[in-house]
Protein backbone atom coordinates (compact mmCIF):
# COMPACT_ATOMS: atom_id res chain seq x y z
CA UNK A 1 0.00 0.00 0.00
CA UNK A 2 1.33 3.92 -0.34
CA UNK A 3 2.48 5.50 2.02
CA UNK A 4 0.64 8.76 2.57
CA UNK A 5 2.33 11.94 1.98
CA UNK A 6 2.33 14.91 4.48
CA UNK A 7 0.64 18.01 2.81
CA UNK A 8 2.91 20.30 1.34
CA UNK A 9 2.58 24.05 2.62
CA UNK A 10 4.34 26.06 -0.23
CA UNK A 11 2.87 29.54 -0.15
CA UNK A 12 5.26 31.67 -0.12
CA UNK A 13 6.90 29.70 -2.96
CA UNK A 14 3.30 30.29 -4.95
CA UNK A 15 3.34 33.87 -4.50
CA UNK A 16 7.03 34.52 -5.05
CA UNK A 17 6.67 32.76 -8.26
CA UNK A 18 3.30 34.37 -9.36
CA UNK A 19 5.01 38.00 -8.56
CA UNK A 20 7.78 36.87 -10.45
CA UNK A 21 5.45 36.05 -13.72
CA UNK A 22 3.99 39.64 -13.34
CA UNK A 23 0.23 37.43 -12.73
CA UNK A 24 -2.24 38.92 -10.45
CA UNK A 25 -4.35 36.02 -8.27
CA UNK A 26 -6.75 36.29 -10.81
CA UNK A 27 -4.62 35.73 -13.68
CA UNK A 28 -2.81 32.72 -12.14
CA UNK A 29 -6.01 31.71 -10.92
CA UNK A 30 -7.44 31.19 -14.17
CA UNK A 31 -4.51 29.83 -15.96
CA UNK A 32 -4.90 27.28 -13.17
CA UNK A 33 -8.22 26.14 -13.41
CA UNK A 34 -9.21 27.39 -9.67
CA UNK A 35 -10.99 29.67 -7.98
CA UNK A 36 -9.08 33.55 -6.66
CA UNK A 37 -9.97 32.17 -3.01
CA UNK A 38 -8.24 29.02 -3.26
CA UNK A 39 -5.01 30.77 -4.29
CA UNK A 40 -5.01 32.75 -1.56
CA UNK A 41 -5.66 30.30 0.58
CA UNK A 42 -3.04 28.15 -0.90
CA UNK A 43 -0.56 31.57 -0.86
CA UNK A 44 -1.44 32.01 2.84
CA UNK A 45 -0.76 28.42 3.96
CA UNK A 46 -4.31 28.10 5.03
CA UNK A 47 -4.35 25.10 2.19
CA UNK A 48 -1.68 22.74 1.08
CA UNK A 49 -0.40 22.95 -2.56
CA UNK A 50 -1.66 19.49 -3.68
CA UNK A 51 0.06 17.63 -6.22
CA UNK A 52 -2.36 17.81 -8.62
CA UNK A 53 -2.33 21.93 -8.28
CA UNK A 54 1.57 21.82 -8.72
CA UNK A 55 1.50 19.69 -11.63
CA UNK A 56 -1.02 21.90 -13.24
CA UNK A 57 1.88 24.82 -12.24
CA UNK A 58 4.66 22.21 -13.84
CA UNK A 59 2.68 21.65 -17.27
CA UNK A 60 1.49 25.62 -17.43
CA UNK A 61 4.96 27.51 -16.77
CA UNK A 62 7.47 24.08 -17.42
CA UNK A 63 10.63 25.63 -16.99
CA UNK A 64 9.26 28.55 -14.34
CA UNK A 65 7.91 26.15 -11.68
CA UNK A 66 10.03 23.86 -10.27
CA UNK A 67 7.99 22.49 -7.52
CA UNK A 68 8.80 22.53 -3.89
CA UNK A 69 12.06 21.85 -3.13
CA UNK A 70 13.37 17.96 -3.21
CA UNK A 71 9.42 16.86 -5.09
CA UNK A 72 10.59 14.00 -7.28
CA UNK A 73 6.76 13.83 -7.39
CA UNK A 74 5.95 16.73 -8.33
CA UNK A 75 8.80 16.37 -11.27
CA UNK A 76 7.32 12.70 -12.53
CA UNK A 77 3.67 13.67 -12.52
CA UNK A 78 4.27 17.12 -14.40
CA UNK A 79 6.15 14.65 -17.15
CA UNK A 80 3.79 12.06 -17.43
CA UNK A 81 0.99 14.72 -18.04
CA UNK A 82 3.51 15.61 -20.61
CA UNK A 83 3.79 12.20 -22.24
CA UNK A 84 0.01 11.36 -22.11
CA UNK A 85 -1.32 14.79 -23.31
CA UNK A 86 0.41 13.81 -26.88
CA UNK A 87 -1.82 13.86 -29.54
CA UNK A 88 -0.42 10.70 -30.85
CA UNK A 89 -2.40 9.08 -28.44
CA UNK A 90 -6.05 8.93 -29.50
CA UNK A 91 -7.71 8.13 -26.03
CA UNK A 92 -8.60 10.77 -23.87
CA UNK A 93 -6.11 12.55 -21.82
CA UNK A 94 -6.72 10.44 -18.10
CA UNK A 95 -7.99 12.76 -15.41
CA UNK A 96 -5.47 14.14 -12.51
CA UNK A 97 -6.40 12.43 -10.16
CA UNK A 98 -6.15 8.87 -11.87
CA UNK A 99 -2.38 10.09 -13.22
CA UNK A 100 -1.53 10.73 -9.39
CA UNK A 101 -2.58 7.68 -8.42
CA UNK A 102 -0.59 6.14 -11.50
CA UNK A 103 2.93 8.27 -9.99
CA UNK A 104 1.59 6.96 -6.22
CA UNK A 105 0.90 3.08 -7.28
CA UNK A 106 3.54 2.42 -10.00
CA UNK A 107 6.31 5.47 -10.29
CA UNK A 108 8.73 2.68 -12.00
CA UNK A 109 6.52 2.05 -14.98
CA UNK A 110 5.77 5.94 -14.70
CA UNK A 111 9.26 6.73 -15.47
CA UNK A 112 9.57 3.74 -18.20
CA UNK A 113 6.54 5.21 -20.09
CA UNK A 114 8.16 8.71 -19.51
CA UNK A 115 11.07 7.51 -21.02
CA UNK A 116 10.02 5.51 -23.73
CA UNK A 117 8.02 8.52 -25.13
CA UNK A 118 11.14 10.75 -24.63
CA UNK A 119 13.15 8.42 -26.55
CA UNK A 120 10.42 8.09 -29.61
CA UNK A 121 10.45 12.01 -29.86
CA UNK A 122 14.45 11.34 -30.68
CA UNK A 123 13.11 8.85 -33.03
CA UNK A 124 11.21 11.31 -34.77
CA UNK A 125 14.07 14.15 -34.52
CA UNK A 126 16.98 11.00 -36.49
CA UNK A 127 13.85 10.56 -39.01
CA UNK A 128 13.70 13.90 -40.03
CA UNK A 129 17.66 14.07 -40.16
CA UNK A 130 17.15 11.14 -42.47
CA UNK A 131 14.60 13.43 -44.43
CA UNK A 132 17.46 15.98 -44.32
CA UNK A 133 19.71 14.07 -45.86
CA UNK A 134 17.78 12.87 -49.00
CA UNK A 135 17.19 16.70 -49.49
CA UNK A 136 21.04 17.81 -49.46
CA UNK A 137 22.37 14.34 -51.10
CA UNK A 138 24.80 14.67 -47.90
CA UNK A 139 24.98 11.37 -45.76
CA UNK A 140 23.86 11.52 -42.38
CA UNK A 141 26.23 13.69 -40.21
CA UNK A 142 28.35 15.69 -43.30
CA UNK A 143 26.73 18.49 -42.45
CA UNK A 144 28.06 22.29 -44.40
CA UNK A 145 28.93 24.72 -41.89
CA UNK A 146 25.95 26.73 -42.27
CA UNK A 147 23.76 24.33 -41.47
CA UNK A 148 25.83 22.86 -38.52
CA UNK A 149 25.15 26.43 -37.17
CA UNK A 150 21.47 26.24 -37.26
CA UNK A 151 21.56 22.95 -35.88
CA UNK A 152 23.39 24.77 -32.79
CA UNK A 153 21.29 27.36 -32.05
CA UNK A 154 17.97 24.93 -32.89
CA UNK A 155 19.83 22.54 -29.95
CA UNK A 156 20.42 25.36 -27.31
CA UNK A 157 16.57 26.47 -27.46
CA UNK A 158 17.70 29.41 -29.72
CA UNK A 159 18.00 31.46 -26.22
CA UNK A 160 21.52 32.42 -24.84
CA UNK A 161 21.66 33.32 -21.44
CA UNK A 162 25.23 34.54 -21.46
CA UNK A 163 24.50 37.07 -24.28
CA UNK A 164 20.92 37.56 -23.65
CA UNK A 165 21.10 39.37 -19.79
CA UNK A 166 24.19 41.24 -21.14
CA UNK A 167 22.18 42.71 -24.34
CA UNK A 168 18.98 43.60 -21.47
CA UNK A 169 21.31 45.38 -19.58
CA UNK A 170 22.54 47.51 -22.80
CA UNK A 171 19.35 47.65 -24.46
CA UNK A 172 17.51 49.32 -21.17
CA UNK A 173 20.53 52.18 -21.03
CA UNK A 174 20.64 52.65 -24.64
CA UNK A 175 19.38 55.48 -26.48
CA UNK A 176 21.29 55.57 -29.76
CA UNK A 177 23.69 53.33 -31.30
CA UNK A 178 25.16 55.10 -32.85
CA UNK A 179 26.39 58.06 -30.77
CA UNK A 180 27.07 55.44 -28.48
CA UNK A 181 29.80 54.01 -31.25
CA UNK A 182 30.95 57.23 -31.61
CA UNK A 183 31.31 58.70 -27.74
CA UNK A 184 32.33 55.16 -26.21
CA UNK A 185 34.35 53.21 -29.49
CA UNK A 186 34.98 55.89 -31.62
CA UNK A 187 33.49 54.71 -34.88
CA UNK A 188 31.90 57.00 -37.09
CA UNK A 189 28.82 56.23 -38.89
CA UNK A 190 28.57 57.08 -42.67
CA UNK A 191 26.36 56.31 -45.78
CA UNK A 192 27.79 54.99 -48.19
CA UNK A 193 28.22 57.56 -51.24
CA UNK A 194 27.52 54.83 -54.02
CA UNK A 195 24.22 53.43 -54.90
CA UNK A 196 25.49 49.99 -55.42
CA UNK A 197 27.61 49.65 -52.40
CA UNK A 198 29.47 45.78 -51.67
CA UNK A 199 27.90 45.03 -48.48
CA UNK A 200 24.88 45.75 -46.19
CA UNK A 201 27.46 46.90 -44.00
CA UNK A 202 31.09 47.32 -43.94
CA UNK A 203 33.08 47.87 -41.06
CA UNK A 204 37.12 49.09 -41.11
CA UNK A 205 38.58 48.56 -37.69
CA UNK A 206 41.86 50.88 -38.58
CA UNK A 207 39.95 53.83 -39.64
CA UNK A 208 37.36 53.03 -36.89
CA UNK A 209 34.16 53.91 -40.13
CA UNK A 210 31.43 51.93 -40.21
CA UNK A 211 29.74 52.10 -43.47
CA UNK A 212 25.92 51.71 -44.23
CA UNK A 213 24.17 50.44 -47.48
CA UNK A 214 21.79 53.72 -48.57
CA UNK A 215 18.99 51.48 -49.37
CA UNK A 216 18.37 50.14 -45.71
CA UNK A 217 15.44 50.45 -43.90
CA UNK A 218 15.30 53.05 -41.01
CA UNK A 219 14.78 49.79 -39.15
CA UNK A 220 17.37 47.70 -40.86
CA UNK A 221 19.75 50.58 -40.17
CA UNK A 222 19.60 50.73 -36.61
CA UNK A 223 20.17 46.67 -36.63
CA UNK A 224 23.19 46.63 -38.29
CA UNK A 225 24.43 49.78 -35.87
CA UNK A 226 23.24 47.51 -32.74
CA UNK A 227 25.08 44.04 -34.30
CA UNK A 228 28.40 46.51 -34.44
CA UNK A 229 28.12 47.91 -31.14
CA UNK A 230 27.06 44.62 -29.51
CA UNK A 231 30.54 42.55 -31.48
CA UNK A 232 31.99 45.39 -29.41
CA UNK A 233 30.77 45.24 -26.35
CA UNK A 234 29.63 41.40 -26.26
CA UNK A 235 32.75 39.94 -27.77
CA UNK A 236 33.75 38.20 -24.84
CA UNK A 237 30.52 36.24 -23.90
CA UNK A 238 30.11 35.81 -27.73
CA UNK A 239 33.82 34.57 -28.02
CA UNK A 240 33.24 32.23 -25.11
CA UNK A 241 29.76 30.83 -26.28
CA UNK A 242 31.51 29.96 -30.08
CA UNK A 243 34.35 28.52 -28.48
CA UNK A 244 32.67 26.28 -26.05
CA UNK A 245 30.19 25.03 -29.16
CA UNK A 246 32.41 22.66 -30.19
CA UNK A 247 31.92 23.22 -34.06
CA UNK A 248 34.14 20.91 -36.87
CA UNK A 249 35.45 23.84 -38.90
CA UNK A 250 36.85 27.64 -38.88
CA UNK A 251 34.12 28.34 -41.01
CA UNK A 252 31.11 27.46 -38.93
CA UNK A 253 32.89 28.78 -35.78
CA UNK A 254 32.72 32.11 -37.59
CA UNK A 255 29.36 31.68 -38.67
CA UNK A 256 28.27 31.16 -35.06
CA UNK A 257 29.95 34.07 -33.81
CA UNK A 258 28.33 36.21 -36.63
CA UNK A 259 25.15 34.59 -35.76
CA UNK A 260 25.25 35.43 -31.92
CA UNK A 261 25.94 38.91 -32.81
CA UNK A 262 22.69 39.48 -34.42
CA UNK A 263 21.29 37.57 -31.74
CA UNK A 264 22.59 39.63 -29.39
CA UNK A 265 21.48 42.95 -31.32
CA UNK A 266 17.95 42.03 -31.39
CA UNK A 267 18.20 41.27 -27.84
CA UNK A 268 19.47 44.94 -27.27
CA UNK A 269 17.01 46.61 -29.24
CA UNK A 270 14.40 44.17 -27.82
CA UNK A 271 15.32 43.98 -24.11
CA UNK A 272 14.00 40.56 -22.61
CA UNK A 273 11.42 41.40 -19.86
CA UNK A 274 10.21 44.67 -21.29
CA UNK A 275 9.21 42.94 -24.69
CA UNK A 276 8.63 40.26 -23.14
CA UNK A 277 5.90 42.73 -20.46
CA UNK A 278 4.82 44.48 -23.92
CA UNK A 279 4.27 41.20 -25.58
CA UNK A 280 1.93 39.37 -23.14
CA UNK A 281 -0.03 42.56 -22.94
CA UNK A 282 -0.30 43.35 -26.19
CA UNK A 283 -1.07 39.77 -27.19
CA UNK A 284 1.63 39.18 -29.43
CA UNK A 285 0.20 41.93 -31.90
CA UNK A 286 3.44 42.18 -33.73
CA UNK A 287 2.35 45.82 -35.41
CA UNK A 288 2.55 47.37 -32.11
CA UNK A 289 5.63 45.61 -30.80
CA UNK A 290 7.46 46.36 -34.18
CA UNK A 291 6.10 50.47 -33.35
CA UNK A 292 7.41 50.40 -29.85
CA UNK A 293 10.44 49.21 -30.08
CA UNK A 294 11.17 51.20 -33.88
CA UNK A 295 12.38 46.95 -34.81
CA UNK A 296 10.61 45.74 -38.17
CA UNK A 297 8.01 43.15 -38.55
CA UNK A 298 10.78 40.40 -39.06
CA UNK A 299 12.93 40.67 -36.26
CA UNK A 300 10.20 41.55 -33.92
CA UNK A 301 8.51 37.75 -35.03
CA UNK A 302 12.71 36.60 -34.38
CA UNK A 303 12.65 38.36 -30.91
CA UNK A 304 9.39 36.21 -30.02
CA UNK A 305 10.95 32.92 -30.62
CA UNK A 306 13.56 33.66 -28.42
CA UNK A 307 11.61 34.31 -25.25
CA UNK A 308 12.74 31.33 -23.20
CA UNK A 309 14.69 32.37 -20.58
CA UNK A 310 13.89 29.82 -17.82
CA UNK A 311 12.97 32.35 -14.79
CA UNK A 312 10.61 34.18 -17.07
CA UNK A 313 9.28 32.34 -20.18
CA UNK A 314 6.93 33.82 -22.90
CA UNK A 315 4.70 31.64 -25.12
CA UNK A 316 6.59 29.36 -27.35
CA UNK A 317 6.57 30.16 -30.96
CA UNK A 318 7.94 29.05 -33.60
CA UNK A 319 9.44 31.07 -36.79
CA UNK A 320 10.50 30.41 -40.26
CA UNK A 321 11.45 32.25 -43.53
CA UNK A 322 10.52 31.35 -46.66
CA UNK A 323 11.82 32.21 -50.10
CA UNK A 324 10.38 32.55 -53.37
CA UNK A 325 11.13 29.07 -53.94
CA UNK A 326 10.13 27.53 -50.84
CA UNK A 327 13.57 27.44 -49.54
CA UNK A 328 13.29 27.53 -45.73
CA UNK A 329 16.48 30.26 -45.11
CA UNK A 330 15.74 30.66 -41.63
CA UNK A 331 14.16 28.51 -38.53
CA UNK A 332 13.48 28.33 -34.94
CA UNK A 333 11.34 26.85 -32.88
CA UNK A 334 10.23 26.86 -28.99
CA UNK A 335 7.30 24.46 -29.93
CA UNK A 336 7.58 20.70 -30.56
CA UNK A 337 7.13 21.93 -34.38
CA UNK A 338 10.84 21.35 -36.14
CA UNK A 339 11.32 22.28 -39.71
CA UNK A 340 12.59 20.47 -42.55
CA UNK A 341 15.89 21.92 -42.49
CA UNK A 342 17.11 22.17 -46.30
CA UNK A 343 13.51 22.66 -48.18
CA UNK A 344 10.96 20.69 -49.61
CA UNK A 345 8.01 22.10 -46.88
CA UNK A 346 4.85 21.07 -46.92
CA UNK A 347 2.79 23.37 -49.52
CA UNK A 348 -0.50 23.43 -47.39
CA UNK A 349 1.70 25.84 -44.86
CA UNK A 350 0.25 29.40 -45.49
CA UNK A 351 3.39 31.01 -45.60
CA UNK A 352 4.15 29.58 -48.96
CA UNK A 353 0.96 31.61 -50.15
CA UNK A 354 1.89 34.36 -48.41
CA UNK A 355 5.31 34.88 -50.33
CA UNK A 356 2.98 35.79 -53.39
CA UNK A 357 0.77 38.32 -51.37
CA UNK A 358 3.36 40.64 -49.57
CA UNK A 359 1.98 43.27 -46.37
CA UNK A 360 -1.12 41.23 -45.49
CA UNK A 361 -1.14 39.04 -42.71
CA UNK A 362 -2.80 35.34 -43.27
CA UNK A 363 -4.03 33.20 -40.40
CA UNK A 364 -4.07 29.69 -40.37
CA UNK A 365 -5.24 26.70 -38.44
CA UNK A 366 -2.59 23.91 -38.87
CA UNK A 367 -2.64 20.72 -37.43
CA UNK A 368 0.32 18.35 -37.66
CA UNK A 369 -0.45 14.21 -38.65
CA UNK A 370 0.02 13.26 -34.96
CA UNK A 371 -2.67 15.83 -33.96
CA UNK A 372 -1.02 18.79 -32.39
CA UNK A 373 -2.89 22.25 -33.86
CA UNK A 374 -1.16 25.53 -34.48
CA UNK A 375 -2.18 28.91 -35.24
CA UNK A 376 0.13 30.78 -37.26
CA UNK A 377 -0.05 33.77 -39.38
CA UNK A 378 2.23 34.12 -42.63
CA UNK A 379 3.34 37.90 -44.26
CA UNK A 380 5.06 38.37 -47.32
CA UNK A 381 7.50 41.18 -47.07
CA UNK A 382 9.74 42.76 -49.86
CA UNK A 383 13.30 44.51 -49.06
CA UNK A 384 13.25 47.10 -51.55
CA UNK A 385 17.07 47.71 -53.20
CA UNK A 386 17.02 51.12 -53.91
CA UNK A 387 18.06 50.36 -57.44
CA UNK A 388 16.32 49.83 -60.69
CA UNK A 389 19.27 47.73 -61.49
CA UNK A 390 18.86 45.59 -57.91
CA UNK A 391 15.97 42.72 -57.57
CA UNK A 392 14.54 43.53 -54.29
CA UNK A 393 14.79 40.74 -52.00
CA UNK A 394 11.52 38.74 -51.63
CA UNK A 395 10.01 36.37 -48.81
CA UNK A 396 7.72 35.39 -46.31
CA UNK A 397 7.93 34.72 -42.36
CA UNK A 398 5.68 32.96 -40.53
CA UNK A 399 5.12 32.89 -37.04
CA UNK A 400 3.07 30.15 -34.84
CA UNK A 401 1.96 28.69 -31.32
CA UNK A 402 0.15 25.49 -30.17
CA UNK A 403 -3.42 26.20 -30.20
CA UNK A 404 -3.75 25.87 -26.84
CA UNK A 405 -1.74 29.31 -26.36
CA UNK A 406 -4.47 30.81 -28.51
CA UNK A 407 -5.70 33.00 -26.25
CA UNK A 408 -2.59 34.61 -25.93
CA UNK A 409 -2.31 35.26 -29.69
CA UNK A 410 -4.61 38.14 -31.14
CA UNK A 411 -4.53 36.45 -34.82
CA UNK A 412 -6.29 33.42 -33.37
CA UNK A 413 -10.14 35.94 -32.88
CA UNK A 414 -10.73 35.14 -36.46
CA UNK A 415 -10.56 31.32 -36.21
CA UNK A 416 -13.12 29.12 -35.04
CA UNK A 417 -10.78 26.38 -33.12
CA UNK A 418 -13.70 24.31 -32.29
CA UNK A 419 -14.93 23.52 -35.55
CA UNK A 420 -14.00 19.92 -36.71
CA UNK A 421 -12.20 20.20 -40.34
CA UNK A 422 -11.02 23.79 -39.58
CA UNK A 423 -7.66 22.40 -39.50
CA UNK A 424 -5.60 22.42 -42.16
CA UNK A 425 -3.78 19.15 -42.46
CA UNK A 426 -0.14 20.31 -42.80
CA UNK A 427 3.01 17.75 -41.96
CA UNK A 428 7.06 18.51 -42.07
CA UNK A 429 8.06 16.86 -45.30
CA UNK A 430 6.30 14.32 -47.39
CA UNK A 431 9.09 12.04 -47.13
CA UNK A 432 7.68 11.98 -43.39
CA UNK A 433 4.33 12.47 -43.71
CA UNK A 434 2.30 9.38 -43.22
CA UNK A 435 -0.91 11.13 -44.51
CA UNK A 436 -2.38 9.02 -47.68
CA UNK A 437 -4.93 11.26 -49.11
CA UNK A 438 -3.42 14.59 -49.72
CA UNK A 439 -3.83 16.29 -52.90
CA UNK A 440 -0.30 18.17 -52.30
CA UNK A 441 1.98 15.59 -51.94
CA UNK A 442 5.03 15.76 -53.79
CA UNK A 443 7.09 12.55 -52.70
CA UNK A 444 6.32 9.09 -51.07
CA UNK A 445 6.92 8.49 -47.82
CA UNK A 446 10.11 7.00 -47.09
CA UNK A 447 9.37 4.61 -44.48
CA UNK A 448 6.47 3.20 -46.43
CA UNK A 449 5.90 0.03 -48.80
CA UNK A 450 4.39 1.69 -52.43
CA UNK A 451 1.58 -0.20 -54.32
CA UNK A 452 1.39 0.29 -58.07
CA UNK A 453 -1.88 -0.15 -59.75
CA UNK A 454 -1.37 0.32 -63.60
CA UNK A 455 -5.44 0.41 -64.16
CA UNK A 456 -6.08 3.31 -61.34
CA UNK A 457 -4.48 6.90 -61.47
CA UNK A 458 -5.11 8.86 -57.95
CA UNK A 459 -3.77 12.41 -57.90
CA UNK A 460 0.41 10.50 -57.69
CA UNK A 461 0.63 7.39 -59.38
CA UNK A 462 0.74 4.76 -56.45
CA UNK A 463 -0.57 4.07 -52.88
CA UNK A 464 0.67 3.36 -49.49
CA UNK A 465 -0.71 1.93 -46.24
Amino acid sequence: MAQRRAPTFAGSRVRLFRQQARLTQTELASRLGISISYLSQIETDARPLTPAISATLASTFPQAWRGPEGDAHVRLLAALTEAAADPLLPEPLPSLEALTRAVDQQPALVRRFVALHEAWRRAEDRLQRLDDAYDTGNPVGGRLPWDEVRDWFHDAGNYIDAIDTRAEAIGDALTDPAERLRKDHGVEVRTAESETPAALRSFDPQRGLLTLDPALTTESRMFQMTHQLARMELATPIAQVAESAGLRSPEAGRLLSTGLANYAAGAILMPYEAFRSEALSARHDIDRLRRRFGVSFEQACHRLSTLQRPSARGVPFFFCRVDMAGNITKRHSATRLQFARFGGACPLWIVHEAVAIPDRVLVQLAEMPEGTRYVAIAKGLVKESGSYSRSPRRFAITLGCEANHAADFVYADSLDLTRIGQAAPIGVSCRICPRNTCEQRAFPPADRPLRVDPDRRDVVPYRFD
